[in-house]
């Protein structure tokens, strides 16, 4: 029993009074369970660390190495967790995503493997800089970086990858800037500002009398006295004055030197003579000395009588007297009597007609007073080839011209213009008549190569030329196995493309299979499968020479040689070919600046216009194999007809620029390049000389 405790009154605490305590009894239920909110959260924990012990057991630790080392990583696409530099992530694939200031942002598949420790590195792509180019108070002058044509001064902005380049800037009459730059790229903006130094001298010229024409190289620049900006070199300078003696020099011009010539005086011209002639034409001589053809204006000392005589082939010559008077024009018209003889004309079909120098006489079939001299004859008749030929009549004999002319049909079917090879090629025939063209560039053009050596040639044998690339479609009838492969993730093997990554010997061996399949005598010899020489007597498929490709491409109807495939300045214009264009640039360093061809690497071929003969991308798409071996080119007294190159050689040429290339060097069609391997943006096209009858 228990005690109650007595406390003092002071407390003022009740007493503890004792209760009664009562057993439970027997037959009550031993043990009752409560849930609790503690026992949850045990629960969890538990498996939560069970997970986690096992995502740590199962997982790898991977190290990811990114440059900069200040990129922002993320990872999606599965559980990770990063510890320190490491993330740990399970086996499989993961979308990893990079980004930093200045710098493309990279979306890449992440591939775990079973390693339990793996690393992975990255480097980020810089962006562009951002580079402005100016000329000081100078503008509209030519900047170049690496090559690529980016505008005119002054330059703002233009964005240019980094890298280490070439900058070139140009201006008529200035001297050509160069310096090699660095581009930080991450869109720094860098400026650049040069100083063009002048190309030229200022030249003081003065005379007695004044006011004489002064011209240089043949171009007028003022009157003296005149102080004149002529620009550095060798110069012709020429004095002209009414009534006086032309005055002439040679100056060399040395830029910012300026110099200061004599007074020149001008001595008083001779007597001037205006010779004409009925007809014109006719040669001149003055005392037996020959002077020209009229009409004609000669200088004669004046004060006395001089001899002219006029003769011309198929008229009487004739003399006359004139007597010259000092500072004074004189005119002397002079008829010619012609010479006539009587031709008889015989001709097929008989309704022919007779045109003798363009001028219609009426039937061919008739007898004709002709001027003893040559005069091209020429028959014609509907649908018939004319017949024509450069005929003088012989005085005194009997003469008699006889033609039968070949109807259109016939010539038609003995000379086809356009044939399909069997590989499906479609191949028109040229005929270059031996005409002089000039191969290669001078040593002042843009871009220009050592190799590029100005040198004369001609092309006599007509030949077939193919009017596209090789296809991979046309190559794998030769070869199935073949693949032109990708680039940049892009395919270069479809059908239509032009067939790329073959090699020269591939190229050849394809032109003798194309032979065999048409029963031509092959061009090229081969021995144990290896191309050891060529037939030039062959009219079987081969490979175009490098003389023949260059006057397809570059010569124009007039002769002249072409700089780019659209004319004579870069850019070029929109459709122009398949060259490296914006669509490139995101795996091409050096692409043109505003040009896209819409296609970033190979087109089908004939996808853009023909040049003037009707041929397809001689520029562009791809560079094309030919098939002179490769080496210097040399100048020599002789002009060579159908050349094909040295006999033996390790690489060949490649001509014309490829979807790959945009700098001015490689636009240009007098760019000559070489090679021995198979490249990526090298093809080929076929030719064949036209069989002779």
């Amino acid at each position: 029993m228990v005690e109650p405790v007595q406390r003092r009154d002071s407390d003022h605490i009740e007493p503890i009074v004792p209760v009664e305590f009562t057993p439970p009894k027997g037959d009550g239920p031993g043990f009752v369970f409560r849930w609790r909110w503690l026992y949850g959260a045990i629960a969890a924990f538990a498996a939560l660390s069970g997970f986690a012990a096992w995502f740590v057991l199962t997982a790898k630790s991977v190290f990811i190495e990114v440059a900069p080392i200040t990129a922002e990583v993320e990872i999606s696409g599965g559980l990770s967790f990063m510890i320190g530099p490491r993330y740990l992530l399970r086996s499989g694939e993961y979308r990893l995503r990079l980004s930093n200031a200045g710098y493309h942002d990279s979306d890449i598949i992440l591939a775990v493997g079973e390693e339990a420790s793996q690393t992975r590195q990255y480097v980020m792509n810089p962006l562009p800089g951002r580079i402005s180019v100016s000329a000081g108070r100078l503008e509209g002058a030519r900047v170049s970086i690496g090559g690529a044509d980016i505008g005119d001064t002054p330059v703002i902005d233009a964005a240019v990858e980094a890298g280490d380049y070439e900058l070139v800037v140009s201006l008529d009459r200035y001297r050509d800037f160069s310096q090699e730059i660095s581009v930080e790229g991450r869109e720094v903006e860098q400026q650049f500002e040069v100083e063009l130094q002048p190309a030229w001298a200022e030249v003081s010229l003065a005379s007695d009398p004044t006011g004489a024409e002064v011209l240089v190289d043949g171009e007028f620049a003022g009157n003296t006295p005149l102080v004149a900006e002529i620009l550095e070199g060798d110069r012709l300078l020429t004095l002209r004055l009414p009534r006086h003696k032309a005055w002439q020099d040679e100056l060399e011009i040395i830029a910012g030197e300026p110099v200061r010539l004599p007074p020149v005086t001008l001595e008083p011209a001779d007597g001037l003579v205006f010779i004409q002639s009925d007809p014109s034409g006719a040669s001149v001589t003055v005392g037996g000395e020959f002077k020209g053809l009229t009409p004609l204006e000669v200088s004669l000392a004046p004060g006395r009588s001089h001899e002219f005589t006029l003769f011309r082939e198929g008229y009487h010559s004739k003399r006359t007297d004139l007597a010259i008077r000092a500072d004074q024009q004189h005119d002397l018209q002079v008829d010619l009597d012609p010479v006539l003889v009587s031709v008889q004309v015989q001709a097929e079909p008989a309704d022919a007609e007779l045109y003798v120098d363009g001028e219609l006489l009426g039937p061919a079939n008739q007898t004709v007073e002709l001027l003893a001299a040559s005069q091209t004859i020429e028959i014609r008749s509907n649908g018939y080839v004319p017949y024509t030929t450069e005929f003088i009549p012989r005085p005194g004999l009997d003469q008699i011209i006889r033609a039968s002319l070949r109807s259109l049909e016939a010539v038609r079917l003995e000379n086809i213009s356009v044939v399909t090879s069997a590989a499906g090629q479609t191949m028109k025939l040229f005929f270059p008549e031996g005409r002089t063209f000039t191969m290669g560039s001078s040593r002042r053009e843009a871009g220009r190569r050592p190799n590029e050596t100005l040198r004369e040639v001609k092309l006599e044998r007509p030949f077939y030329l193919a009017e596209t690339e090789t296809t991979n479609e046309q190559f794998r009838q030769f070869d199935p196995q073949h693949s032109s492969g990708t680039t940049a993730g892009m395919t270069l093997d479809n059908g239509s493309q032009p067939v790329v990554r073959v090699s020269w010997h591939q190229a050849a061996l394809f032109c003798n299979w194309l032979s065999e399949q048409e029963s031509l005598p092959p061009f090229y010899q081969v021995s144990g499968g290896q191309v050891v020489g060529f037939d030039p007597e062959s009219h079987g498929y081969r490979l175009p020479t490098e003389a023949e490709w260059a006057w397809a491409a570059r010569v124009d109807g007039n002769g002249a040689s072409l700089r780019y495939p659209w004319g004579e300045n870069l850019p070029p214009p929109p459709r122009a070919g398949n060259f490296a264009d914006l669509g490139a640039g995101s795996f091409l360093t050096l692409v043109l600046q505003d040009y896209n061809d819409g296609a970033p690497v190979t087109a089908p071929v004939g996808s853009y216009p023909p040049n003037l003969r009707g041929l397809f991308d001689l520029a562009g798409n791809v560079s094309e194999w030919t098939h002179d071996y490769y080496g210097s080119v040399g100048l020599s007294g002789t002009v060579p007809a159908d050349p094909l190159g040295a006999d033996t050689g390790d690489a060949h040429t490649i001509r014309g620029s490829s979807w790959a290339q945009a700098s001015i060097t490689e636009m240009r069609l007098s760019y000559r390049d070489f090679g021995i391997e198979p490249r990526y943006d090298v093809g080929f096209r076929v030719a064949r000389y036209l069989e002779e009858e």
